[in-house]
């Protein structure tokens, strides 16, 4: 009988983060932050078919990198779930963080018990009653989940939109200004991203329920002009 071919756990687990990654960073790229009004959600996506971004709930919104065919079906068991919850208990019960640690579980399921890892990052962004309740929640290809303050950057080269993110100076947070922000900080020195080249939804806390919109390119360039 052929002994089995032995990988140390450490080894496999360093394959599989970098397996991951890989398939993540080959994606473009997508920001999350808060505004004056809310958050907004901005990700470089050329593509009028296929959703980065969309709603969950009421007041929650979902936003994914990597494999669409996987984000996607975590996205629509997100909805599942909320659904579920708000039809057995109230709406109000629905919220960002049981979702985020929900899909940090499923997430990290996988890493750990499956052969192949998910390659997804993917956010949950929730919008509160003021400022201080908003909440965004970042999930890893490993389902680490992080609580994410002013802004969040997933996939694509996330170190350098961060850097540029943070060196970039903050006049005031409109939401033109953070849509010109956030698509200054994805396209770089090297390039310009216009309105076709983006897909923006916010959150908007002056709306009394369903809070999710999505931004359209007429909007889109007159913010970037």
């Amino acid at each position: 009988m052929s002994m089995p071919f032995y990988v140390p756990p450490e080894q496999l687990v360093k394959d599989k983060a970098d397996f991951a990654r890989k398939g993540i960073s080959r994606g473009r790229a997508l920001i999350a932050m808060r505004y004056d009004g809310g958050i907004v959600l901005v990700a470089e996506n050329a593509s009028n078919t296929l959703r980065k971004i969309s709603e969950i709930y009421d007041r929650i919104a979902f936003a994914g990198v990597g494999k669409y065919n996987e984000f996607d079906s975590l996205r629509q068991s997100g909805i599942r779930a909320a659904d579920l919850t708000g039809y057995q208990f109230s709406r109000r019960d629905v919220d960002g963080r049981s979702l985020a640690n929900q899909y940090g579980q499923i997430i990290g399921q996988a890493f750990t018990h499956e052969s192949k890892p998910l390659e997804v990052e993917i956010l949950i962004a929730e919008v509160g009653i003021t400022a201080e309740s908003d909440c965004m929640y970042h999930i890893s290809f490993d389902g680490t989940v992080s609580d994410e303050k002013a802004f969040c950057v997933l996939g694509g080269d996330d170190a350098s939109i961060t850097t540029r993110l943070q060196e970039s100076t903050v006049t005031d947070s409109t939401l033109k200004s953070s849509v010109q922000r956030a698509a200054a900080a994805l396209a770089g020195s090297d390039r310009t991203l216009s309105a076709d080249d983006l897909e923006v939804a916010i959150l908007s806390r002056t709306s009394q329920r369903r809070c999710f919109s999505r931004v359209t390119d007429a909007d889109i360039s007159e913010m970037l002009s």
